[in-house]
């Protein structure tokens, strides 16, 4: 990635055409909205309730005033594109980048994203009143210094809801870094283990930091090692605990998040941990569920165990990875924050952690690991993997994160795709 930064006047060109006639009610909305017992009670326990959703519709149904915030990654607004909610937005960005001839198709594709990003985001904060949380383009995931400027643009936006999504990769976490020192909230998605949470919240103490829970119980029970019950649940728990730790010596203030549930029994045995993400569908699942409000208690000090077969091996699968934080790890992370972290790029970054003995945690990909994770989806098949995660060169949440990078590359491909088809029906016109 090289693309290089826009102008300065063309930011304040891009930003007034996004915010016209942008008119949030500010702390004017919650009293509109219904409220239910269930959310209120997991209110009451400390969890901040958001929904994982961009379309305006299915929040509509699930919305109360028990929520308080809105995700929305590539994938989720890939949906909206796909649906042609923005068709005839998409020409009107096109007519005010015309004018701008200095920048190369690559930079238009990345402000085409950011215009869309930051327009559904302002009419979700229109609607709802919600923080919202807005992934970035996924080839600034790779690119210190481009993801640093997108988020602060986005961010500038609109300060008072937005925070910027950054995916754990080594320049992601540099780049997280540097956005928290700016003041800018930080949501730093991708996250699988506790290990991965501690390193991020010690490191770039974004706001925010996630375990997509359901994604682990699935790669279990898609590679027929278990009913994968309660991996993502047990995972999330640690990581809390680590994160709630660091907390309590003002090494950080990130907050854990509960990210990709799949059931509404999810939401019940992680309940009390600090924020729950939660799709729409589930939502629903959760409500209708025969459950007394006495049974929705503070459960981050219960101690799930995985469901696995048990001729399965966890070491062998790197299971332990998911929630234990080894005192090498420990070490690592505390030599790290001796180093110059602001002189660092990322490769120095994958050389630190390969020179001290984690090269696990961060793993620096070869393209032929990377092509392979590309096609096998969001889930990675363990027969393609079972030799590098039982000689432990790479880690499972490590693996995990690269499934979800390139997941949602694939939908960003797609949303670009069909922008392209747009530029070029708009050229031929």
């Amino acid at each position: 990635m090289s693309a290089e930064k826009t102008n300065t006047g063309l930011e304040r060109k891009l930003q007034d055409f996004i915010t016209k006639g942008f008119s949030p009610r500010f702390n004017q909305l919650r009293d509109n909205f219904a409220t239910k017992p269930k959310w209120q009670k997991l209110r009451e326990l400390g969890t901040t309730l958001w929904l994982d959703s961009g379309n305006i519709e299915n929040i509509e149904e699930q919305w109360t005033r028990e929520f308080s915030g809105l995700t929305v990654n590539n994938t989720l607004l890939n949906k909206e594109i796909q649906a042609g909610r923005y068709d005839s937005l998409i020409p009107e960005i096109i007519n005010v980048l015309n004018n701008h001839s200095e920048i190369n198709d690559q930079q238009r594709m990345l402000e085409i994203n950011f215009i869309l990003n930051a327009y559904h985001g302002l009419r979700l904060v229109e609607k709802f009143d919600a923080y919202v949380s807005l992934e970035e383009h996924t080839d600034l995931a790779f690119d210190v210094d481009l993801a640093v400027d997108y988020a602060k643009r986005l961010y500038a936006i609109c300060p008072e809801r937005f925070c910027i999504k950054i995916p754990f990769t080594a320049a992601g976490l540099l780049a997280t870094r540097k956005l928290s020192i700016a003041g800018v909230p930080v949501n730093h998605t991708l996250g699988f283990s506790a290990r991965q949470n501690y390193l991020i919240s010690r490191i770039a103490k974004p706001t925010y930091v996630n375990v997509f829970l359901g994604r682990l119980n699935s790669f279990v029970s898609d590679n027929d090692l278990g009913s994968g019950d309660y991996i993502g649940e047990k995972a999330t728990l640690a990581s809390q605990k680590a994160v709630k730790d660091l907390r309590a010596k003002n090494i950080t203030k990130s907050q854990q998040i509960g990210a990709s549930f799949r059931n509404g029994q999810q939401i019940h045995s992680l309940a009390g941990i600090d924020v729950m993400t939660i799709p729409p569908k589930v939502a629903n699942q959760f409500q209708k569920m025969d459950i007394g409000l006495d049974l929705i208690v503070d459960r981050k000090d219960w101690e799930y165990t995985e469901d696995i077969k048990k001729e399965v091996d966890p070491e062998s699968i790197g299971l332990n990875s998911l929630w234990d934080v080894d005192e090498n790890l420990i070490s690592c992370v505390e030599k790290l924050e001796d180093e110059n972290l602001d002189n660092f790029s990322a490769n120095n970054l994958y050389d630190f952690f390969k020179e001290n003995k984690c090269a696990d945690v961060l793993v620096k990909w070869d393209n032929s690991q990377i092509q392979t994770s590309y096609n096998e989806g969001k889930i990675p098949n363990l027969k393609n993997w079972a030799d590098a995660l039982k000689s432990k060169k790479i880690g499972l949440d490590s693996l995990m994160n690269l499934a979800g990078l390139n997941s949602f590359k694939a939908d960003q491909q797609e949303m670009d795709q069909r922008v392209k088809s747009i530029l070029e029906k708009n050229s031929t016109e």
